[in-house]
């Protein structure tokens, strides 16, 4: 709705509930000239704390969105996701696998969806997959996580009839410099829940075995077309200090023996 739209919508609320816009303006604690400027489509010469206190008198509520490129910022982080949720399934699949995305449930009031829900016919093995394209929360990802796992067995049984020996997790987040630094930030409660990170946890798909849970992050790559490529799993190198102390002596002139 654009800023017209909320004004006509401001105006028919008030008409409806029989005031003027005076009695709107003094329960709001504006002036009459703010309540006609947004009624007449001003809502940009208006600070938004008055027009949401306006919009409290009659009932209402104004939300902002924001778009982008004619698009709600929403559904591209939905696609986002669903991409990555993709790039998993078909890094798992490879493995030897079977995925099922988007599996929702309901369990003794609990609801939620699990992202990618995935058993390894061989060993038995049922991996709970989260994934994020950003870390917003470090506690309510862990809950929650913890919470689909808990669950995942019984889901997985009367779903899709896999009997699970055991569960365990993967986080799986969009490689992006802010994800990394939340994850360094919190690094002592990501590495109790998902110890197992990097090419471990690569390998480790490919054969599973016990573990409290594992890491990736997924960086997208593009081909010379431009067009999205498959996600690969990154590897974090630590620098040698060995290698910087090299390095330094050579820009300071002296030989490296």
């Amino acid at each position: 709705m654009d800023d017209v739209g909320i004004g006509r919508t401001l105006r028919t609320l008030r008409r409806r509930l029989r005031l003027r816009q005076g009695d709107v303006a003094a329960r709001a604690g504006v002036s009459q000239q703010v309540v006609s400027v947004l009624e007449t489509g001003g809502l940009e010469r208006v600070s938004i704390r008055r027009a949401r206190r306006m919009a409290r008198v009659l009932g209402a509520e104004i939300v902002v969105t924001v778009r982008w490129r004619g698009a709600e910022v929403d559904r591209v982080r939905d696609e986002a996701h669903a991409r990555v949720v993709g790039e998993v399934a078909a890094i798992l699949e490879a493995d030897g696998w079977v995925t099922a995305a988007e599996v929702t449930y309901a369990v003794y009031g609990e609801r939620g969806s699990i992202d990618l829900l995935a058993f390894h016919p061989a060993t038995g093995m049922l991996l709970v997959v989260e994934v994020k394209t950003e870390i917003v929360s470090v506690e309510e990802t862990l809950r929650r996580h913890d919470q689909k796992v808990r669950l995942a067995g019984r889901i997985a049984r009367e779903r899709f009839g896999w009997e699970a020996r055991d569960v365990t997790r993967l986080l799986a987040v969009r490689d992006t410099r802010t994800a990394r630094r939340r994850v360094d930030h919190h690094e002592a409660v990501f590495a109790r829940a998902y110890p197992t990170r990097g090419w471990a946890a690569r390998s480790w798909l490919e054969t599973p075995a016990r573990t409290a849970g594992l890491l990736v992050f997924l960086s997208d790559t593009k081909d010379h077309g431009g067009r999205q490529g498959s996600a690969t799993v990154r590897r974090v190198r630590r620098p040698d200090p060995r290698s910087a102390e090299v390095s330094s002596r050579r820009a300071g002139g002296e030989s490296p023996d």
